[in-house]
């Protein structure tokens, strides 16, 4: 699929098949996360594929925002091995998780295989409840599926404000 289609196509479906994702599909998806740039290749990321009922059941228990998707990614990273940028306030770990995960949300959409960014969860309950490691943080769920008969994107997806209310040319 041509970039542009993909960026302008993808959407968070909010309502999924049953039907399991292929696994050739979720390690191209795995993989395209793995090619993502990160902070000095620090490569801090962790992604946990949960695919069993009773892994799933957790996850519900964490967000009611799972949509009935066959498969959800975990996005964690190692919070003891990220680079700390000039002045101290900020480290690469959010970052370079948001690029993994951009670009695994971006490739499922290529697999043609539907997703939704999902946030609506408290990170250390979700740690502790899938039994993550106390060095990784969870950054965001990412619920993967086919998405179901009459579902697709909200009515104002295609609506976007002119690059002039948005970019400044300094």
């Amino acid at each position: 699929m041509e970039f542009k289609e993909v960026v302008k196509n993808r959407y968070s479906c909010k309502n999924f098949k049953a039907d399991a994702v292929e696994p050739e599909k979720i390690e191209a998806i795995l993989a395209a996360g793995r090619l993502a740039p990160t902070a000095k290749n620090l490569q801090e990321q962790h992604i946990y594929v949960v695919q069993s009922e009773d892994m799933l059941a957790k996850i519900d228990e964490l967000t009611p925002c799972r949509y009935h998707a066959p498969a959800v990614l975990v996005v964690a990273f190692d919070k003891n091995n990220v680079f700390t940028y000039p002045g101290g306030k900020r480290d690469s770990g959010v970052e370079d998780a948001t690029i993994v995960a951009t670009h695994m949300i971006l490739a499922a959409e290529n697999e043609g295989v539907d997703s939704c960014w999902v946030n609506f969860f408290d990170p250390d309950k979700a740690a502790e409840t899938l039994g993550l490691p106390e060095n990784e943080e969870v950054l965001m769920l990412m619920d993967l599926g086919y998405a179901a008969e009459g579902a697709g994107p909200l009515a104002n997806h295609d609506s976007r404000k002119p690059l002039d209310e948005t970019v400044t040319y300094l």
